[in-house]
């Protein structure tokens, strides 16, 4: 028993970090095939502010999460990664307010910032020592 539970307690980390990862890389897809979709979520303050056309932030937003979203489910360097898009999904939520859309992204955001609390994980490109570490602990 004691094993099972240090084995979830080693791969919770992992699970969230992958879990997150696909959420952030489902929209970025979704973005860049339904492009004019997703226009009408960005804000006017924001065309404004940057002289572009709505299009050209949702594409700029969805290369953002791929690069992103690609370098969490690689595990590199996982704070600032998860960091990054914990901020920009509670800018996101602040854009959109109150409602289902704005909380669904608050959870998003909470759960991608506690990765980035967490730190690198067992699976991490970052965290080889750390995994054999893990493994050696294991088959005692």
């Amino acid at each position: 028993m004691q094993k099972t539970i240090s084995f979830l307690e080693t791969y919770a980390g992992v699970v969230l970090r992958y879990g997150m990862s696909a959420v952030i890389l489902w929209f970025s897809f979704q973005q860049f095939m339904h492009n004019s979709v997703w226009t009408a979520y960005v804000p006017d303050s924001a065309v404004a502010l940057t002289h572009l056309e709505a299009s050209a932030l949702v594409f700029l937003n969805a290369l953002f999460e791929l690069i992103f979203g690609l370098a969490l489910v690689f595990g590199y360097q996982v704070r600032i990664v998860a960091l990054l898009l914990a901020l920009h999904l509670f800018g996101i939520m602040w854009s959109l307010g109150y409602g289902e859309i704005g909380t669904r992204d608050f959870g998003l955001a909470v759960a991608i910032l506690v990765v980035s609390m967490n730190g690198p994980d067992a699976l991490c490109i970052q965290s080889k020592k750390r995994l054999s570490t893990i493994n050696a602990d294991n088959s005692l």
